[in-house]
Formats: C-alpha cells, sequence, structure tokens
C-alpha cells in the first residue's frame, strides 16, 4: 500500500501519511515482470504446470496496476498545480487591499482594529497582509472600510500647503 503522494511531504496540505517504505518506492517495470514470469516458469511443477489463462491473468493484472501508477502520477501533479493555483489567487484577490482601510481582529490580542494594508504576502500557503505594521492573516479581516484615511489625509495636507505656498507669493 502507498503510504504518501510521490512529490509531496508532510507539511504538503496535500500529503496523506508517513514515510514510503523502500520496496514500496522501487517501481516494477516489464523488465521486473518478465524476470518473475521466467522465474515462475523455471520453478514450476512438471506436473502440474501454470495454465495460459493463469499468465494472462497476472498479465493483465500487471498492466492494470501501472495504468493506475500512470493516473496517481497524474493526480499527484494535478493535485500540487491546483495547490499552486490557490496560492496564486489568494495572492491576487489579497492585493486588491493593498492601500485599503480594514477592519480586522488582532492576531495577538483578538481585539478588533482599523488599519491600512501595506503589502501582501504567502507565508505557510496562506495570505498575510502587513497592516500598520502588523502581520494579519487574510482570514482575520472582518470589513474593508473603503480607501485608506492616511493616504487621503497626506494628499488634504499637500495640496493646501501649496495652496497657501501660492497665496504667500
Amino acid at each position: 500500500m502507498i503510504d504518501a503522494i510521490q512529490g509531496s511531504n508532510a507539511s504538503d496540505p496535500i500529503s496523506l501519511g508517513g514515510p514510503k517504505s523502500p520496496a514500496a518506492s522501487q517501481d516494477l517495470g516489464q523488465d521486473a515482470f518478465m524476470k518473475l514470469l521466467v522465474t515462475q516458469l523455471q520453478n514450476q511443477d512438471p506436473t502440474s504446470p501454470t495454465s495460459n489463462e493463469q499468465f494472462i491473468t497476472q498479465l493483465a493484472e500487471f498492466s492494470a496496476l501501472e495504468e493506475m501508477q500512470g493516473v496517481n502520477e497524474n493526480l499527484v501533479a494535478l493535485a500540487l498545480l491546483q495547490q499552486g493555483n490557490a496560492l496564486m489567487s489568494q495572492l491576487t484577490n489579497s492585493s486588491a487591499l493593498i492601500g485599503k482601510s480594514v477592519k480586522y481582529s488582532d492576531p495577538n490580542t483578538g481585539q478588533e482594529t482599523l488599519g491600512t494594508v501595506g503589502s501582501v504576502k504567502i507565508q505557510d500557503g496562506e495570505a498575510v497582509l502587513r497592516i500598520d505594521g502588523t502581520d494579519v492573516p487574510l482570514g482575520n479581516v472582518t470589513e474593508v472600510t473603503g480607501e485608506s484615511t492616511t493616504n487621503t489625509d497626506a494628499t488634504n495636507t499637500d495640496a493646501a500647503a501649496s495652496a497657501s505656498d501660492d497665496l504667500a507669493a
């Protein structure tokens, strides 16, 4: 029995179990099957030889096993691709919050806080927002209140200073 999906490790969300045994990690190919078949023919009881139907059944089972291994490899690749796409989607969607004012539950205190999103990163498989110097998981954001009041105030202050400079001149 296979213990884990090949191409993953215990920290991956798609991991199914512990480490694989050395026997499970070795692939049986056509050469191995032919060696087993020749060995079986050499060691069979001459008074009761194996029937053709038994050989055909063994070959069909081996072919089915090879096909299942191929399907498993494709499913692993698909799962890893979907995991990567989900992370990129989180990053893309979260980046729309940069410069926005949001309410969030502070990860350290649990207190509801208001702040402005400065950046977004992926950390341990989830989007983490940098809000006023604090790293906050996207799941802690409870409300997007709109444009940043800090940026608007800075723009208005600059415009007022420019207007007063013009009046003084």
